[in-house]
């Protein structure tokens, strides 16, 4: 089968071209396979693009590693254990793809996809089959076009003088107006079986892709981290269906705007704390004409609620949460994707499902954390109400920006 649609798969790697597994660091930073760029497991980021690209008839994560196995599946992937003799350190993507393949004679070509990519999308995927299946092209490598003026490397002790590279000092170009140079960025390789089996990636009929450098994002060393974190919530690939204006925020309060402590003075009267940080997110939502309501499945204290000043509607010791917030959301007259929610509880878990826009703290119940679409870094009562506001404004821009295009 000489097609991308009927004969492919997709094998995730890690970070330096190792598949994905349990040990490197960078994994090793969040537990959740690699979570943490904009909420989202980082090997969800390239799950997401790939099953949504239509191109492939399977998309798989090569792994060893118990907790990215359960991350791939929540994503839709299918998992191939890897054996112990392709999970060392110094094994390499190519050798957990040819062990899969000895696996599945029914694939034919492969798009090995690296997880430490979150900026891929489903359209460069698609482009790179075309290419494949239109030109005939035996594999296809992912580049990005670079303007950077290389010099010759001079090692210590050598009495020698650095040479340029590409490019002539005496008639120095402005870089906008040099065409730059093509540098391989990682972010995926694709290869017909036959080269795979004699040891190759690249070989045969070969093209680059060249990326958009906005989504060119490769996390290699730490300092990548923080970097492509604001590059994802920008560029990044969020789903197949339109992004809408938020229009509500529902916040659980046990657990989200408080940390789910309670305290009780000695006249019985409930003292609970929050974090001025989340007042504050709540007052700049409200400015950006987003409403916020509080919801408890618990009999809080309205009074001890109405202190705190967050000139909020609240509804506490409801037991069917869902009921409520639809009953708000047809009383604002919106959609549920016009409705976001963060949670942290078994309780949580349909509105998590339902609403357009969803988040837990870090601290939240694992049923929680499997519903949503963002996780935030910071804990329930400790910031994490601020912090996925802040998440909210990025997306909102988002969809101004779509829409002025």
């Amino acid at each position: 089968m000489d097609s991308v649609e009927k004969g492919a798969t997709t094998s995730v790697s890690n970070p330096r071209g190792r598949p994905s597994r349990g040990r490197p660091p960078k994994l090793q930073r969040n537990s959740r396979g690699g979570q943490g760029r904009g909420g989202v497991p980082l090997i969800g980021w390239v799950l997401r693009a790939a099953l949504d690209s239509g191109v492939f008839q399977s998309v798989w994560v090569s792994t060893d590693h118990d907790e990215i196995e359960n991350v791939a599946k929540q994503f839709g992937a299918q998992v191939h254990r890897r054996s112990s003799e392709v999970s060392k350190d110094s094994s390499t993507s190519l050798d957990a793809i040819i062990e899969f393949l000895n696996y599945h004679n029914e694939v034919d070509i492969v798009g090995n996809i690296q997880a430490t990519s979150p900026c891929l999308h489903p359209s460069d995927l698609q482009k790179v089959a075309e290419m494949i299946r239109e030109e005939g092209y035996d594999s296809v490598f992912s580049v990005v076009r670079r303007h950077q003026f290389r010099w010759s490397e001079i090692q210590k002790g050598v009495r020698e003088v650095t040479e340029p590279l590409n490019l002539n000092p005496a008639k120095r170009p402005r870089r906008q107006d040099w065409d730059g140079e093509l540098y391989e960025n990682g972010s995926f390789y694709f290869a017909k079986r036959h080269l795979i089996e004699m040891g190759y990636l690249q070989g045969g009929k070969m093209a680059y892709y060249e990326m958009r450098a906005e989504h060119s994002v490769d996390i290699d060393v730490d300092i990548d981290w923080p970097i492509a974190e604001q590059r994802v919530l920008r560029y990044g690939y969020f789903g197949k269906d339109k992004l809408k204006e938020i229009k509500l925020l529902v916040c659980s309060i046990d657990g989200c705007l408080t940390n789910g402590h309670i305290y009780v003075s000695g006249d019985q009267k409930e003292i609970i704390s929050y974090d001025v940080k989340d007042a504050i997110g709540i007052s700049l939502l409200k400015k950006s004409g987003i409403e916020v309501r509080l919801i408890s499945e618990r009999a809080c204290s309205k009074q001890t609620l109405s202190s705190l000043k967050l000139d909020c509607k609240m509804e506490v010791n409801v037991p069917d949460k869902l009921a409520v917030v639809d009953e708000w959301r047809k009383e604002m007259g919106l959609c549920w994707k016009e409705v976001a929610y963060l949670g942290n509880e078994v309780s949580d878990e349909e509105c998590l499902k339902k609403v357009g826009l969803s988040g837990v703290p870090a601290d939240a119940c694992s049923t929680a954390q499997k519903a949503v679409g963002y996780i935030c870094k910071c804990n329930g009562g400790r910031g994490a109400l601020r912090e996925f506001a802040e998440h909210i404004f990025l997306l909102m821009e988002k969809v101004i920006n779509s829409c002025q295009k």
